[in-house]
């Protein structure tokens, strides 16, 4: 599906590292690997908020037969080498250790978030707020700080985001009253957990949530079953937004009749519409190393969100081969869209995106597709 506002708002050479956080520090030069997967908000003064991901890489990850990862240290940063040949470096955006039990991994780069001012329509760049950059301050984010997910609920901005680290693979809150200045509150989902969406509203007093639970195993479907076993979309409640229930009943399942769903997870925080709960999603299509990233949308009953009321088999949003024509040079995956942030505008949505893991991407998307 084509959309007539769909464009990349920003790529890597936007980004300034002469004021990253990890500027000056490791007497290693580095270069943005992707900056992407923006979590979304609209500000006070109409403006729009993007909290980018930037993945900040060594521009010489292999030296003296070892492959190196920057890691946050009580304050500081510094590199880690392994030897190549107990690594595995198939994938460019990670590396498996090899010689262990389960299966362990490094990064090739180490995240922070940047928050990045756009127009109300999300078209044009007003301001890029190195100053209010979010990067790792604890141990359990020596890895990164990841892919930003933003609600606003009544007068308060909640933002979700992924901290990385040996100790657990967490979610971690922010919030803010202004939806640029932010405080840490805490961890709030424990390992691997991944992909947290607040909704943008309260159903029955409660907050609420989907969540992704990650693992290795997955106990089986009956035969004939609609439903295929592996990662899907769960739901949980809370009181204050901290600490968080799961819901009992499942939330939106990949099909087995499709393998276009075979991995999925969340993708913008659900929105209130006048017939339910409208979420934006991803599903994986196995292909290669990554995989085949597509966005799909599903309505959700609005008091109680396992329920869908209406959705789409159709993908919503595919990888735009033309959008980034103009930085095929640092393209290192294909066929990835993931989608992040949404905000309503009249008669369509914007919604934000990460492209091939590289740029960030704003497509303006009739509400009449969804029915409403």
């Amino acid at each position: 599906m084509t959309y007539d506002i769909d464009r990349l708002v920003l790529v890597p050479d936007d980004i300034d590292l002469g004021r990253s956080p990890l500027a000056g520090q490791l007497g290693e030069e580095t270069y943005v690997l992707g900056a992407f997967n923006p979590g979304m908000t609209r500000l006070p003064n109409g403006n729009l908020l993007i909290m980018v991901r930037v993945a900040e890489a060594l521009r010489t990850p292999v030296r003296d037969g070892h492959i190196r990862s920057i890691r946050w240290d009580h304050g500081k940063y510094v590199l880690d080498a392994w030897p190549l040949d107990q690594v595995h470096t198939a994938d460019p955006r990670k590396f498996t250790v090899l010689g262990g039990a389960w299966r362990v991994m490094a990064l090739t780069s180490l995240s922070w978030l940047l928050p990045v001012e756009l127009s109300p329509d999300g078209l044009d760049r007003i301001a890029i707020h190195y100053d209010r950059a979010i990067a790792p301050a604890y141990g359990f984010q020596c890895y990164g700080v990841e892919d930003a997910r933003i609600s606003k609920v009544d007068d308060r901005y909640l933002m979700t985001t992924c901290s990385v680290s040996p100790e657990r693979h967490s979610t971690t809150l922010h919030s803010s009253a202004d939806g640029l200045d932010w405080r840490f509150e805490d961890i709030v989902l424990d390992h691997q957990n991944k992909d947290m969406l607040i909704f943008e509203g309260r159903i029955g007093g409660e907050y609420w949530a989907q969540t992704r639970p990650l693992g290795d195993l997955y106990f089986a479907y009956p035969p004939g079953s609609e439903w295929r076993a592996g990662p899907s979309i769960n739901l949980a409640t809370s009181p204050d937004a901290l600490h968080w229930k799961p819901y009992r009943e499942p939330g939106i399942r990949p099909h087995s009749a499709t393998v276009a769903t075979a991995r999925m997870g969340g993708g913008t925080p659900p929105v209130a519409t006048a017939d339910g709960w409208l979420t934006l999603w991803h599903g994986v299509e196995p292909k290669e190393i990554v995989g085949i990233y597509r966005t799909y949308w599903s309505i959700l009953d609005r008091d109680d969100p396992s329920r869908v009321v209406r959705t789409d088999d159709a993908p919503l949003l595919e990888a735009n081969p033309a959008l980034t024509a103009p930085i095929e040079h640092q393209m290192y995956l294909r066929d990835v869209v993931f989608t992040t942030g949404i905000t309503d505008s009249d008669d369509h949505y914007i919604v934000a995106s990460g492209e091939a893991d590289l740029a960030c991407r704003i497509t303006h998307i009739p509400k009449a597709i969804f029915g409403l």
